[in-house]
C-alpha cells in the first residue's frame, strides 16, 4: 500500500525549502543584511530537516503492509515430517532455510542419527495455502532425501519427553495401555500381540531375542507373557531411537507385572437386583470357566460361533490385556454372570458380550455394552462392530439402544453391526469416566 500521506509530507517540506531558498536568495542579492539572513535561511533548513526526521521515525515502526502473505502468528496448517540430512556441517542450516523462505515456523524438531546421515523430525507451522508437496519439494532442493511429511494435529504440541513419560505412566496404571501407548509413540502403525500359545491351538510365533529385532519398517519385542509384539510401519523404516523407546516401554511393562484399575461401580438393575462392574483379566480366569459351565449351549454357540467344547480355550485370550479391555458383571454373591470384551482389531474395534442364562434380559448386556462403547470412545475409537446372529434379539437390541448410527451387514448367516462413534453427536454418545484421562485412536491395533 502507497503511504500517500507521508509523501505529501516529504513534498511539502521540498516545496518549503525551494522557497526559502528562493527567498533568502532575492534578499542578498538585493539587501545589505545578507549574512544574517543566511544564518536564519540556515536554521529553518535545520528545523525542517529536524521535522522530516522525527515524521519518518514516528512512522517507521507501524506495522509493515501485507505484500508478502505474512499472516497472525499462530495461525496456518500443521505438519509432521520426516526427511534424511547428510551428517555435514551446515546441512541442517540449509534445510532451515529453505523453510524459512516460504514462510514455514519450526515448532520442534528430533535428531535420529544413523550410520550414515541424520533423521531429522521436524512439527511445522506452514501458511494454509502451502501444499505438503511443495514443502517436500522445498526440503529435497535443500539436500533432504527419503522426505516422508503428513498432517499434525494439537496433540503433537506436546514436546517428545513429556509425551513419553505420560504414555509411561499410563502403561504402569493399566496393562491394557501397552499397544495404545506404543502406537501414540510411534504414529501410524499395524500392532499385532501374538501369544506364546494361540486360543485355537498350533504352533506359536517365533521366538525373538530378549533386545527384540528391529528390520527396517518392523520391530519385533518379546511380550512379558512369552509371546511376541510386532509392529509395522508399511511406508517409514524405523529409526533406532524409536526402537529404543518402544523397547523401554515393554521392559517397563514386564517389571510391572499383570495389573489393572482396581475400580468398581454398584449398580441397581430395572428389576432391583445389584450387580458389580469391574475390570477383569486373566485372574478371572477360573470364574469365568464356572460361568460358561452354567450357560446353555445355544448361548455359548451365539457368542462363540464354534464348537461349544472350545469356548474355554478362547478365554485366557480374551481375558488378557494384551488384546483389549475385559469387564465383569458379578453378583451380590461375588459370582460372575456376564463379561464384555473390547477388542482391538485392526483398524477397527470389536465388542463382545456374554451374560448367562439366568441373567438374561435384565439388562445386564445393556449395562456392559454401554460401558464398553464408552471406553472406545475414551480410546478415540472411530467405530465398534459385533458379530453376532440375527436370531440374537438381546445383542441387537443391546446395540440399537446405544443411540448411534448402526450398518448391518449379513454374510453368511452371520450378522456384524456396525455403529459409527465418530459419526454421532456429541450429546448421543455414551458418557466419559471421568476418572480417566481421553487417548489417541488405536488405528492400526490388530490381535
Amino acid at each position: 500500500m502507497h503511504h500517500w500521506r507521508r509523501d505529501v509530507v516529504e513534498l511539502a517540506a521540498l516545496f518549503t525549502a525551494v522557497a526559502v531558498a528562493d527567498g533568502v536568495a532575492n534578499l542578498i542579492g538585493h539587501g545589505p543584511d545578507g549574512p544574517a539572513l543566511l544564518v536564519i535561511s540556515a536554521l529553518a533548513l535545520v528545523a525542517t530537516a529536524a521535522f522530516h526526521t522525527w515524521w519518518a521515525r514516528r512512522h517507521g515502526h507501524a506495522p509493515p503492509a501485507d505484500d508478502t502473505g505474512a499472516r497472525p502468528a499462530g495461525t496456518g496448517t500443521l505438519w509432521r515430517m520426516r526427511t534424511t540430512v547428510r551428517d555435514e556441517p551446515g546441512s541442517l542450516a540449509s534445510l532451515c532455510a529453505a523453510l524459512a523462505g516460504r514462510h514455514v515456523d519450526i515448532l520442534s524438531l528430533q535428531t535420529h542419527p544413523l550410520a550414515e546421515g541424520t533423521v531429522d523430525e521436524f512439527l511445522l507451522r506452514a501458511p494454509a495455502e502451502l501444499e505438503g508437496c511443495a514443502i517436500t519439494r522445498a526440503v529435497s532442493l535443500a539436500g533432504g532425501a527419503g522426505t516422508w511429511i503428513e498432517r499434525a494435529d494439537a496433540h503433537d504440541l506436546v514436546d517428545v519427553p513429556t509425551r513419553v513419560l505420560g504414555l509411561a505412566a499410563r502403561t504402569a496404571v493399566d496393562a491394557a495401555e501397552l499397544p495404545l501407548a506404543l502406537r501414540q509413540l510411534l504414529g501410524r502403525c499395524t500392532i499385532r500381540s501374538l501369544p506364546a500359545r494361540p486360543a485355537g491351538g498350533g504352533p506359536g510365533p517365533q521366538p525373538v531375542p530378549a533386545d527384540g529385532v528391529l528390520e527396517d519398517t518392523v520391530m519385533r519385542l518379546r511380550a512379558p507373557e512369552g509371546g511376541v509384539i510386532t509392529v509395522e510401519r508399511p511406508y517409514l523404516p524405523f529409526t533406532p531411537t524409536e526402537f529404543a523407546r518402544a523397547r523401554a516401554l515393554v521392559e517397563l511393562d514386564a517389571r510391572l507385572g499383570p495389573r489393572i484399575p482396581r475400580g468398581e461401580d454398584v449398580l441397581t438393575l430395572p428389576e432391583g437386583n445389584a450387580i458389580t462392574v469391574r475390570r477383569a483379566d486373566t485372574g478371572d480366569l477360573a470364574a469365568a470357566r464356572r460361568m460358561h459351565e452354567r450357560c446353555s449351549a445355544r448361548t455359548l454357540s451365539m457368542r462363540y460361533h464354534g464348537p461349544v467344547g472350545d469356548a474355554d480355550r478362547y478365554l485366557n485370550h480374551l481375558l488378557s490385556p494384551r488384546f483389549g479391555r475385559t469387564l465383569a458383571a458379578q453378583s451380590a454373591s461375588g459370582r460372575i454372570v456376564g463379561l464384555g470384551h473390547l477388542l482391538w482389531d485392526g483398524d477397527e474395534t470389536e465388542v463382545a458380550l456374554l451374560v448367562e442364562d439366568e441373567w438374561q434380559h435384565r439388562g445386564v448386556g445393556t449395562e456392559l455394552l454401554g460401558r464398553l462403547v464408552a471406553m472406545a470412545v475414551e480410546a478415540g475409537c472411530a467405530s465398534v462392530y459385533a458379530v453376532t446372529q440375527a436370531s440374537n434379539t438381546g445383542m441387537v437390541a443391546a446395540m440399537r439402544g446405544l443411540g448411534l448410527p448402526l450398518d448391518y451387514q449379513i454374510e453368511e448367516g452371520t450378522l456384524v453391526i456396525t455403529a459409527r462413534i465418530d459419526a454421532a453427536p456429541a450429546a448421543t454418545r455414551p458418557p466419559y469416566d471421568d476418572r480417566r484421562e481421553a487417548h489417541r485412536s488405536p488405528a492400526g491395533l490388530r490381535d
